[in-house]
């Protein structure tokens, strides 16, 4: 009897050796398995981040002034700023009214106009973020020589609040209206090289407390009701 115990008792040692060998194996799968998944999220992880960062990149216009948020527009010793978003109605209105008095007097050497393009109204795009594109591509044209036809011919056509605005092909074709056919503009638009400098544009607007477009700042003053009448004379008081 006792030998018949000694060979049940190691045949119960050799089954429990075996189911934790067994139990040893899976433990050791499973972690191997959970290793690799790690690693291959690490990986999915970083690589997105880094094309994030390839994508996203700012490119900031060489002929952009005033910390590279704006582009010039005369010569002369007042200085008007002009922060304005493409979609923006009353944007258009102060175009209309208020945009010829500010060429003569930018043509008459008595004004430096610099314009901000801001992207405050892509949520009235349906999702097209138009302001963020038509600014950026404003960036493009300035970078071509052509920042004052393309801007004019964008607001000539510049699309109601609450439509899709205009697809980057009518921008191109509006662009070419007034000679601006490059290469370089096209792939501008088409690519967004410039849709992160419009977000940064529109930060430092923040930045500087203004909430709404148009803001008109003459000599550093902001105007309360940017009509013609308070522009021509904020223009000559400043003048002295």
């Amino acid at each position: 009897m006792s030998k018949g115990k000694d060979r049940a008792a190691k045949a119960r040692q050799i089954v429990a050796d075996q189911r934790a060998a067994e139990r040893r194996r899976t433990v050791t799968l499973w972690t191997s398995v959970a290793v690799v998944l790690v690693l291959f999220v690490a990986g999915i992880v970083g690589y997105t981040v880094m094309s994030g960062k390839d994508e996203g990149k700012l490119v900031t216009p060489s002929v952009a002034v005033d910390e590279g948020t704006a582009f010039a527009v005369g010569s002369g010793p007042v200085v008007v700023d002009v922060y304005e978003d493409f979609m923006c109605p009353a944007c258009g209105n102060f175009e209309t009214t208020s945009g010829p008095t500010l060429k003569n007097l930018a043509g008459a050497g008595k004004v430096t106009v610099r314009f901000h393009p801001v992207a405050i109204l892509d949520r009235f795009s349906n999702g097209t973020e138009y302001s963020t594109r038509a600014a950026a591509a404003s960036a493009a044209a300035a970078q071509e020589g052509k920042f004052t036809e393309f801007h004019d011919v964008l607001y000539a056509n510049r699309p109601e609040e609450n439509s899709d605005g205009l697809s980057n092909a009518k921008i191109i074709e509006l662009a070419a209206s007034v000679g601006l056919t490059s290469d370089t503009f096209v792939t501008a638009v088409n690519e967004g090289t410039y849709q992160p400098w419009a977000t940064k544009v529109t930060e430092t607007f923040s930045d500087r407390h203004y909430t709404g477009t148009p803001t008109v700042v003459v000599a550093g003053q902001k105007l309360d009701n940017p009509t013609t009448e308070a522009l021509t004379a904020a223009v000559t008081k400043a003048a002295g």
